[in-house]
Order: C-alpha cells, then sequence, then structure tokens
C-alpha cells in the first residue's frame, strides 16, 4: 500500500514530487473522454523515467506472436492498444534553460485531479538564475466535442525578467513498452505546416487487419486570438516556436486546441477537412466557455451516479475516483466500443475487450445508466460473433467460443492457458443477458439477438464436455478457473456450474424467442435432449464432509494453509514466487467458487454460501484487482461486517493506495466498478432476482451514513441509510413495490419512504 495523493472528496491532489513514484502519479491522473485518453504526463516533457502514453478508442494493432508445436489452433497475433501520437506537448525554455523538472530547481509544486469534469491541473514555481517564474497548467478531454482536447498555461513571472521560449509539437514517432518485437506502430502520411497538421498510418500487417489513419491538428492562442509562430516539420513530426519577453509581475496565457480525428469514423482523404471544421467548433469558444459545456454534461452524469458517503473521506474519494474513471473510458456513445482492462491509462493487457465488462461492468451500468448502454455492450458480442465461431472451430469444436480478449472478435492472446483453457468466459459473457433481462424486464434482446448468442455458446459447451464412463457424469477438463493461479485443472466448480446454468437458461428461454429467432438458430429436439442430459447429468465437484463446493477435483490434495502464513516479504507472491510454485501453493488469485456463488446468489442457502466463503477466502490472496468488491459483496451478505468493510476499502482505493504494487502500468478500469457493488450491492444488498427488488442495508461504523441512486425499469429511485433509518425516495417514474430487511413497502413518485432500523 502506497498512498501519494491526499484525501479530497472531489480531488486527486498532491503537492509533493518525487521522480520514483512519477509512473504512479502519471496512472492516477489520467483522463479521457471514451474517444481517447492519456495518462498525466508533462506539457513541457521530462527527461526522467516515464511512460508516456496517449490512447485512442478502437486504434489498435495486431502485434505478432510466435509459438511452438502448440501452435495448431494458436491466434496469429497478440492485439495491442497502441500509444498513439502525442499532442500535449508544449516545451518550454526560461532565459535559455529547458523546463524540465528532472532537472531544474523548482518549489510549490501541485497536481491535480478534479473529478467533478476531469480537470487535469498542475502548478509549481521555477527558480532559475535571477528569476522566479509560476507555471500553471490545465488541460481537459472535450466531453461533447469528442475530437477535442484543450490544453492552458500560464506564466506569471514573480522575480526577474524572463524570455519563455514555447515549441508546441505534435509527434507521432512516439513508441510501445509492451510490445512482443517491434517498437514502432506509426508511419508518417504527410505533414501540412500552413494547416499544422500531421498524418499517421499504422504499418502493413499480414493478418487482413484494418490499417488506422490518424490526423492531428493543432492551433495556438493568446486572449482568443490566433499565433501563427514559426513552423518546422519532419517525419510524423510538427514543431511550432514563438518567444514572449516579460518582466517581473507579468502573465502570459497560452491555449492549445488540438483536434484528432481518426479512419474509425473519417476517410483518410476527407481528415484535414473535417479536422479544420471541428478546429473552427471548438475556437467558436474561449477555454473556459468549452470547460463550462464540458462540466455541465459531467454534471448530469454525476446527477444520475453519484455515491455520497459521509463520515469517511477516503472512502469516498475513491468511490468517485472509481465512477470518474470508468465514464472516462466509456459511456456507450460508440456500440463499436467497450471496456479495456486498463482503459486509456496503460498498455497492459494489450486488448480491448475481456470477460470483466459483462462480469464486472454491467452490473453497475444497468443501474447508473441508460438501459441502452448495456444494450449496447451485449450487441458488441452479438456482432462478433463470426469471430466467436471462428475461434471455436480452430479449436474443432462447434458453436461459439468468446475470446478472452479482443479488437474484433477474434481471439488475439498469447497465453495459452488464458486463450484455450479460462474458457468459463463463455458462459459469463451470456450471463449478461441474463442480467439485463431480469434487471430492465425488457426481454425483446434475449428474444432476438441474445438467442443467437445463448444457442451458439450453448452448442460450444454441448462439445466440450465429455461423458466420464468411470463417474457416469459429464465432466470439463483442461480448464482454468477464475483463479488463474490453477492452470489445466479438471472439473472447475465455477466453469462446470456456469456451463450447466447456460444450457440450462437456454433451454428456458429458446420457446420464448421470436419465430424468426428459432428458425435462425435451428435447435433440433436431439440437441435440445443432449442439453438437457449435460444439466441433469454433469459433475459438479464438493465434498460433502466439509460441506464445500470444490475449485477443482484435486483441490483438496494441496497443502492447504491460510494465506496469512506468507512471510510478508513474499507478497504479492506474484512478483515473489516462481509460477511453478504459485501452481502447486492452495493460494488463490481471485473469487472462484464465490464467483459462482455470487453470480447465481440465489440458488444457495446462506449456510452453504457461509460454509464456502469461510473456506475459501482465508486462501484468497487477491492479487486479481477483481477480487476484493465480490468477497466484499458476500460478506456484507453473511454479517461479516468488518471484512466487508475491509474489502470495500481495498476495491475502492486499489489504484489510489496502490494495493497490488502494480498500478505504475496503468490503472484497473474493469474492477473499478467493484466499488460501487461492494456499497450497493453489499452494504445496501440490493438484489433484483425473481422480478423483485430487494435492499437489506447496514452502515459501516466508521461511516455516518450513504446514499446512491439507481434507474430501476424507467425508474429513478434514491437510496438512503445511516445508523437509525433506512430512506427510500422515488425521484421519478410510476409506483414500486420494494422490500427492505423483508418488509414490502411502496415507493410513489416524489415521495420519501423511512423505515427505521
Amino acid at each position: 500500500m502506497k498512498r501519494i495523493f491526499e484525501i479530497d472528496p472531489w480531488k486527486v491532489t498532491t503537492h509533493k514530487f518525487s521522480t520514483e513514484d512519477k509512473r504512479l502519479q502519471e496512472s492516477l491522473t489520467a483522463i479521457g473522454n471514451d474517444y481517447m485518453g492519456m495518462r498525466g504526463n508533462f506539457e513541457e516533457g521530462y527527461s526522467g523515467d516515464s511512460l508516456q502514453g496517449t490512447y485512442l478508442a478502437g486504434v489498435w494493432f495486431p502485434d505478432k506472436t510466435r509459438v511452438g508445436w502448440w501452435k495448431n489452433g494458436y491466434p496469429e497475433y497478440f492485439g495491442k492498444s497502441l500509444n498513439a501520437p502525442s499532442f500535449i506537448g508544449i516545451g518550454i525554455t526560461i532565459n535559455g534553460e529547458k523546463l524540465d523538472l528532472a532537472k531544474v530547481n523548482f518549489s510549490d509544486f501541485t497536481f491535480s485531479l478534479d473529478m467533478h469534469q476531469g480537470l487535469l491541473s498542475r502548478s509549481f514555481i521555477y527558480e532559475g538564475k535571477g528569476v522566479k517564474v509560476k507555471f500553471e497548467f490545465e488541460r481537459f478531454l472535450h466531453i461533447t466535442l469528442k475530437e477535442a482536447a484543450l490544453i492552458q498555461v500560464k506564466i506569471t513571472v514573480l522575480s526577474g525578467n524572463a524570455k519563455i521560449d514555447f515549441d508546441s509539437t505534435l509527434d507521432g514517432t512516439v513508441v510501445n513498452e509492451d510490445s512482443n518485437y517491434d517498437e514502432h506502430f506509426w508511419i508518417s502520411r504527410g505533414e501540412n505546416a500552413a494547416a499544422r497538421t500531421i498524418k499517421v498510418e499504422t504499418k502493413a500487417n499480414p493478418y487482413k487487419v484494418p490499417r488506422f489513419t490518424v490526423l492531428l491538428k493543432e492551433s495556438l492562442r493568446h486572449n482568443g486570438q490566433i499565433i501563427r509562430g514559426d513552423v518546422t516539420t519532419d517525419k510524423a513530426k510538427l514543431s511550432e516556436k514563438f518567444s514572449v519577453n516579460l518582466h517581473e509581475g507579468e502573465s502570459y496565457d497560452l491555449e492549445k486546441d488540438v483536434i484528432v480525428v481518426t479512419s474509425r469514423d473519417v476517410k483518410p482523404d476527407e481528415q484535414d477537412e473535417k479536422a479544420a471544421a471541428l478546429m473552427k467548433k471548438l475556437q467558436a469558444k474561449s477555454f473556459a466557455e468549452n470547460l463550462a459545456d464540458h462540466t455541465a454534461v459531467w454534471q448530469k452524469r454525476w446527477d444520475k451516479s453519484d455515491v455520497v458517503i459521509a463520515g469517511d473521506a477516503a472512502a469516498q474519494q475513491g468511490i468517485r475516483f472509481n465512477i470518474l474513471q470508468l465514464f472516462m473510458t466509456y459511456y456507450g456513445e460508440d456500440k463499436r466500443l467497450n471496456i479495456g482492462p486498463k482503459g486509456f491509462t496503460g498498455e497492459k493487457y494489450g486488448g480491448a475487450t475481456y470477460w470483466d465488462t459483462e462480469a464486472y461492468i454491467i452490473p453497475m451500468y444497468l443501474c447508473v445508466t441508460k438501459p441502452k448502454v448495456t444494450r449496447a455492450l451485449l450487441q458488441y458480442r452479438h456482432d462478433q460473433l463470426p469471430g466467436a465461431y471462428h475461434n471455436a472451430k480452430q479449436q474443432g469444436l462447434k458453436g461459439a467460443l468468446f475470446p478472452m480478449v479482443t479488437f474484433n472478435g477474434i481471439e488475439c492472446h498469447n497465453e495459452w492457458e488464458i486463450t484455450f483453457e479460462e474458457i468459463h468466459r463463455n458462459a459469463d459473457i451470456p450471463f449478461a443477458i441474463y442480467r439485463y433481462t431480469n434487471y430492465t424486464g425488457d426481454d425483446s434482446y434475449v428474444k432476438n439477438d441474445g438467442m443467437d448468442v445463448l444457442v451458439a455458446t450453448s452448442r460450444f459447451w454441448a462439445d466440450r464436455v465429455h461423458f466420464s464412463k468411470w463417474r457416469n457424469k459429464y465432466v470439463i477438463h483442461g480448464v482454468t478457473g477464475p483463479n488463474e493461479y490453477e492452470n489445466n485443472v479438471n472439473n472447475n466448480w465455477f466453469t462446470n456450474t456456469m456451463a450447466r446454468w447456460l444450457l440450462q437458461y437456454t433451454l428456458e428461454r429458446l420457446p420464448k424467442a421470436s419465430k424468426e429467432a428459432q428458425a435462425r438458430v435451428n435447435v433440433s429436439d436431439k440437441e435440445k435432449a443432449k442439453w438437457q442430459d449435460i444439466v441433469d447429468n454433469i459433475y459438479l465437484p464438493e465434498d460433502k464432509k466439509l460441506g464445500i463446493f470444490l475449485q477443482q477435483d484435486d483441490f483438496l490434495d494441496k497443502d492447504i494453509r491460510p494465506a496469512s502464513s506468507i512471510p510478508k516479504d513474499q507478497r504479492p507472491i506474484n512478483q515473489h514466487w516462481s509460477w511453478d510454485r504459485i501452481l502447486r501453493s492452495p493460494f488463490i488469485k481471485q473469487a472462484d467458487v464465490l464467483q459462482g456463488i455470487y453470480f447465481l446468489n440465489d440458488r444457495y442457502t446462506k449456510e452453504e454460501k457461509e460454509r464456502n466463503f469461510d473456506f475459501y477466502e482465508p486462501l484468497t490472496v487477491h492479487e486479481s484487482s477483481l477480487s476484493s468488491c465480490i468477497h466484499s459483496i458476500l460478506a456484507s451478505e453473511l454479517g461479516k461486517k468488518k471484512q466487508a468493510v475491509n474489502f470495500y476499502e481495498r476495491t475502492a482505493r486499489l489504484d489510489l493506495d496502490n494495493y497490488n504494487n502494480d498500478t505504475v502500468d496503468g490503472l484497473h478500469i474493469t474492477s473499478m466498478s467493484g466499488s460501487w457493488l461492494a456499497i450497493v450491492q453489499g452494504f445496501a444488498g440490493m438484489r433484483y432476482d425473481h422480478n423483485q427488488l430487494r435492499f437489506n442495508p447496514f452502515v459501516p461504523d466508521s461511516w455516518d451514513h450513504y446514499s446512491f441512486k439507481i434507474n430501476y425499469r424507467g425508474r429513478l429511485i434514491k437510496g438512503y441509510a445511516d445508523h437509525k433509518e433506512i430512506k427510500l425516495t422515488l425521484i421519478k417514474g410510476e409506483k414500486l413495490m420494494v422490500t427492505v430487511k423483508d418488509k414490502k413497502l411502496e415507493l410513489k413518485e416524489g415521495e420519501t419512504t423511512c423505515l427505521k432500523d
């Protein structure tokens, strides 16, 4: 655990600068607008250790991968989120000395991310020979004009005289740190000094993956007036220079406006015209006016999604930071996109889409965004079914196998155990269809396109299982469950359970599907009979003596001991132990059996939940960002309040406090919904199975109260809980019956219903 930013309910701020923590600082100050994003790099440049990173949604490259004799069916490439051309550069020289915080003397450093609107600010006082100059930077990525980035720097001479030389740059010569073989992925397609643009294209690839062309355009303003500096160009680079002379007490404001367009939306030969039009639109307003427009949209988002916590400022900061980063990554504006594990904050993991979206993001987004946002995420998978069919065929299996990592539906991950063994995703992804239908009450998707997904994945599972004559049961061998610290195991309980659930759900929904969908999927009576036989006879490992579900067949053969027995100087084990040692150990990376109990919560008794929680949680090292939230929710349900709060704190502040010592690589975006789920599904005990909305709240001892809002079937509901009472307010929508602590309550629009605790 390492905390480098101060506690504040609406800001992430530090007054300290440490070269050792530069990368961590960059991750925690990343911003985005679900079209593009970047790490908290310095505009003026920095010569010390840093991870320069700018990323464009949907722009990627198929980095080649090479394997040995097991290559049959192996993905040909590893999809990479490309480090895009950098556009924030404003090189600054003061009286001949280059401004570089790795080298110059400075004081009064402040770096702050305002969570109201994703505004990044930084200030410090440069201390040179005979001169002191205050620098104040602000930047944001426009939430309504997605292609626009705005940067403002204010310079004030506190003492002495200063000649300030500016060098505003666009730089397409960037590299990826995290690449298999080659670092450079961009080639120049022309620079235009007069228009102040550069155009680059991803290099050729042998995989028939589309190439992307990106055009960047800059314009400088002072007091609303366009500045025309001296422009020079090189391949994939542009530099615009000018100078100002300032005396003591004088100030100077410079605004850098940037437009970024990609071939995802604009054809390469139309990009110049489009960028010019967008720049004109952007510069019709000042920096302050654009920021006001941007902030107004963010306020509407916060009005629907904010979680208010009184009594614990660190907890409050954590939940808001996570909501902010999620919404800066994806808000459903572009149906072609999904949510990557690092979002716009780093290169690690490469791919754009994991099962994380369906398992962790959708249950939150269902409640805090319009149904169409979640519907878009469901449609994203349906539209990539051709790739899923391809993936299954590569393995010699029927049906469709959704990829572990993808941009286009084709599997593009290069770890065998993850790519071919962690197939539980092929039930987790369809599970989102069930969640959407159950929560919204809208069955139009599952009756049509959703049925394509259910049947295709069911056919995969029906082929992937095999019948064991010895057990007289269907079994699934050679898999990796959610616990990635066990590979190539047999009968992972979670995998088998979710495969069974999917076949059962598909059989239940199939008769209710539209005639067109039924004709399209064409499930025979023979298939249905086979699926039902698997449902009735699949092997689900358990130990009746202990009263637990077995994570996999051989789990109890391990040296069972608690994670607390691991010496502290060997944690996290993934940074200290060999892979062989980890795989042989009893230690669990993240919820596995407990993940299944969380998913299918209404199917298990409290006693079953408690026995499994008490057995598996002590073995769990929580070295996945996805782990703590599941444990927090289940701990809340079981009345283990102290544990629930501890797990909430871990998931809410995973990045802010660098719990797993890996935030330098970027934020854990897809686990950030976990903090919201831990409060609403955990502390507030919200459940929505069987067409019934229920709550069973408690308030952590250290909190005074908390409140949240949810969208539920056309209604906006506010929940509030303190140590004495629970309040539900139907802000908008038709009246609704809900259950609170096993008591039926009727909610009416504009009224607050109170229940004394």
